[in-house]
């Protein structure tokens, strides 16, 4: 059977049993890849492994595996790993929006689809997350992977009747439309969620392209900022798929699990 070599992120994984694991991981070149590594935890009697003693969330490693598109589950057949982000281990908010991260990405992407672009970003996001540029950083890679994987919201003009949102008066967003709308609209939308301008502005800003094409200008941004975005994505993402995130409750802030509720007509 043929084999396949890639660099590879671990996404997800299940103890198959005492020791095996089934892995998601998100490869450069072929995108998501379901795995079964058997033996991942078995030692041999020099106390080596031929993966390491088993595989962590976000390890990163050259791996090999067999490349059959008609079989869903693969066969890991070699694992080394290059980076198992220990300073990400070392922050509990970075951790979790690199975990966050992973469950976006390995429900956005379809199996066996290469996002090279996307990979990269994310290699760089699980290097940047333990600085305290963590949540400006991740809310452009949110950005950025909304767009790759064609679900990015339209945050510039009013879904009904196409003026320009966020230069003055109330905002909002309906995550049926996945857009903004306007003050004058808003009536017809029961599930538009109230949304600060200022921040629609901030977003717009960041998705310039002057600052698309040099990340290093991003605003440095807090989570009284970025807190209220992340869960207005959240919804988006949730209603667009028709599934919740787990990983939200660690990540949006104040009211966990809860989303922001539809804003009262008239207020």
């Amino acid at each position: 059977m043929a084999l396949a070599a890639d660099q590879c992120i671990c996404l997800r994984k299940l103890e198959y049993s005492e020791t095996s694991q089934i892995l998601t991981l998100f490869s450069r070149q072929h995108g998501i890849v379901r795995v079964l590594a058997k033996g991942a935890h078995r030692r041999t009697k020099a106390g080596s492994g031929r993966f390491d003693g088993g595989i962590d969330l976000l390890d990163e490693g050259a791996a090999v595996f067999t490349s059959d598109p008609a079989q869903e589950l693969a066969t890991l057949a070699e694992w080394k790993l290059c980076e198992g982000h220990l300073d990400l281990r070392k922050s509990l908010r970075g951790l979790y929006l690199a975990l966050y991260a992973a469950e976006w990405i390995s429900l956005l992407f379809e199996q066996r689809d290469p996002h090279a672009d996307a990979f990269d970003r994310f290699q760089r996001l699980l290097g940047a997350l333990p600085t305290e540029q963590r949540e400006e950083i991740f809310l452009a890679f949110e950005l950025d992977l909304l767009r790759d994987a064609g679900f990015l919201p339209q945050l510039q003009s009013c879904a009904s009747c196409g003026s320009n949102c966020g230069e003055k008066g109330d905002v909002y967003f309906a995550p049926s439309r996945g857009a903004v709308v306007c003050r004058n609209c808003e009536g017809s939308f029961p599930d538009r969620l109230a949304l600060d301008a200022r921040l629609l502005r901030l977003v717009q800003q960041i998705q310039s392209p002057t600052i698309a094409a040099s990340p290093e200008r991003l605003p440095r941004l807090s989570r009284h900022q970025t807190d209220p975005l992340n869960r207005l994505f959240a919804a988006h993402v949730e209603y667009a798929l028709g599934r919740r995130l787990r990983m939200a409750r660690y990540v949006l802030g104040a009211g966990g699990r809860e989303r922001p509720q539809p804003a009262a007509r008239g207020a």
